[in-house]
């Protein structure tokens, strides 16, 4: 699908594609993903919604997805995202804003395809094309409010880019009418996409059963004793169980994928940040991104992490100043034989990576002060086929592995269980575990998957969901266990012995203490409402509505 992404940037220039929206009320305009004359057949309509795997989410893959979903989770620290982590962050921050616009961006624009395949699209274009089109775009819709949820909270349910586009009296909706949204838009996909994807790498009713078993785990902590409309006032409610319709339901589903999709694991978990490894047979739901210049065509990530501009070739690699936590670097430590997933996702002191400048003969990294981050840093345009440029490559952004989905069932087995010796709980475990090279479980609990999720996740973008989805069922061992995280500074020298040896002080060289832990709390747990959203529509901070699923002209499942 790449190719088809290349030959649409013509397309989106002539026919004003995507404007760059300043602020959450700046809807997409209708005609921005087509004009009056397109939509005329089968591969224009599937041209039209390709996009919607890249540059809807360009902005979110910048810097908004790594901040939020790992820097808040404590997969990282850094010299400028620190706020994240110790939960400082303010409604003027960058992120907060960007965060908030890119994931509206990414619904305006799905709202748009699915009215304008709905009333544009001419007699030639199958039903068939146009039900595909739409699940795909409920799909991305249901996945970007999903994130809007577990970062804010109650937030508006924009439907239509035209009844609301001047509305400032936006009130939001409740927590669990955005759940309800999202479960209904993956249960479109599920109906409308097709077992094989149509393209190599557009969604598949795999893909859509994968994600609508994650949302359903996601959502089982919002028990009916779980009120969870106050967050902005510091208020949780957790009750400590979850719902059992729900986690069936995601059993369900996750269960169907690991049992009947007849997709593998790849045998080296390394080899899934390959560039070169783009779009396989675990890859459910992928980001596609093309070395181009071409803003949101191209690929920011490893601009912002890759250690130093020599790894990158291109002048960017502006990643010095952030790298692993202190807190992921003791897990290493104690599970020192989980070393290919750490490899493949931080760069420890002494390392060679022979694909990173490899007609030097490969990069060593010998950094002591930091572990810096690799996962999606693929090196320069020569270690890519010649592909790359300043600010951009063309690797792939995970969003859902068959790995996940595998963790997703073996914890839908366990549900409300303290534990499970469950043979097939155990066997889709193990599967990730062992591809580690770490030994075989015969019993796991809650936080056994919650800890295989964290480091066979890490630098995904997907950890704070995690946490949260926790918080929701039981706040005060999730606040515990993120207050607890070691977030200090470090260092990994090398011994005579060419052995790491890893010091985590308590203070600085001239005395003065270092600060290893932040807490969060109830009120923290969320991010602030954009300080100009806020602002310009004050019935944000508005006590969160019910809303009304009538008003919606999509079809249901």
């Amino acid at each position: 699908m790449k190719s088809m992404i290349i030959k649409y940037i013509t397309v989106l220039l002539t026919i004003n594609f995507i404007g760059c929206n300043k602020d959450f009320l700046d809807r997409p305009p209708l005609d921005s993903l087509t004009d009056e004359t397109y939509y005329q057949n089968d591969n224009e309509v599937l041209m039209g919604s390709a996009l919607l795997y890249s540059l809807v989410w360009g902005d979110y893959n910048d810097k908004c997805m790594y901040a939020l979903g790992d820097g808040r989770a404590g997969n990282i620290i850094s010299n400028d995202r620190d706020q994240y982590y110790q939960f400082t962050v303010t409604a003027s921050d960058w992120e907060v804003h960007g965060a908030w616009r890119a994931l509206y961006n990414v619904i305006g624009q799905c709202n748009m395809a699915i009215r304008n395949i709905k009333t544009r699209a001419s007699d030639d274009v199958s039903e068939e094309i146009k039900r595909h089109a739409i699940a795909e775009a409920r799909f991305m819709r249901g996945v970007a409010y999903s994130m809007l949820v577990m970062n804010w909270g109650p937030v508006p349910i924009v439907y239509s880019n035209i009844d609301q586009m001047l509305d400032t009296a936006l009130a939001p909706n409740t927590v669990e009418s955005i759940w309800a949204l999202v479960i209904r838009d993956l249960r479109y996909s599920v109906q409308n996409l097709p077992e094989t994807p149509v393209e190599i790498g557009r969604l598949s009713k795999w893909s859509a059963k994968g994600m609508l078993a994650k949302m359903y785990l996601y959502r089982s902590g919002l028990s009916s004793t779980n009120e969870m409309q106050l967050y902005r006032s510091g208020s949780s409610g957790g009750d400590g169980t979850r719902n059992q319709s729900d986690l069936d339901s995601t059993k369900l589903y996750a269960g169907d994928v690991c049992n009947n999709s007849g997709l593998n694991l790849l045998p080296n978990y390394y080899d899934l940040f390959l560039s070169a490894n783009d779009n396989n047979e675990e890859s459910l739901f992928a980001l596609q991104w093309e070395a181009v210049n071409e803003w949101g065509i191209k690929n920011t990530f490893q601009s912002y992490v890759a250690f130093e501009p020599k790894i990158t070739g291109t002048g960017d690699g502006w990643g010095g100043g952030q790298g692993a936590s202190a807190d992921i670097i003791k897990y290493y430590i104690n599970n020192p034989n989980d070393a290919v997933r750490r490899k493949a996702t931080y760069m420890f002191n002494g390392d060679h990576y022979d694909e990173i400048l490899s007609k030097e003969g490969g990069y060593d990294y010998t950094a002591d002060w930091t572990a810096a981050i690799k996962k999606y840093v693929v090196g320069t345009p020569d270690d890519n086929d010649g592909k790359g440029l300043i600010m951009g490559t063309g690797i792939n952004s995970y969003m859902l592995r068959l790995a996940e989905v595998y963790l997703i069932y073996a914890e839908a087995i366990l549900g409300n269980d303290p534990s499970t010796s469950d043979a097939e709980a155990l066997q889709y475990f193990n599967a990730v575990h062992t591809r580690a090279g770490l030994n075989t479980l015969n019993s796991i609990t809650f936080r056994d998957i919650l800890q295989e999720k964290r480091i066979e996740l890490a630098m995904e973008g997907n950890y704070w969901y995690e946490l949260v989805r926790w918080y929701y069922f039981q706040p005060d061992s999730a606040k515990k266990y993120i207050s607890n995280q070691d977030k200090g500074q470090y260092s990994i020298t090398l011994n005579t012995q060419g052995q790491r040896e890893f010091e985590f002080p308590d203070t600085l060289w001239n005395g003065e203490p270092i600060q290893r832990t932040f807490a969060v709390t109830d009120k923290t747990m969320w991010l602030p409402l954009p300080e100009v959203e806020a602002a310009r529509a004050p019935n944000l901070k508005k006590t969160p509505v019910v809303f009304d699923f009538s008003l919606l002209d999509d079809e249901d499942e």
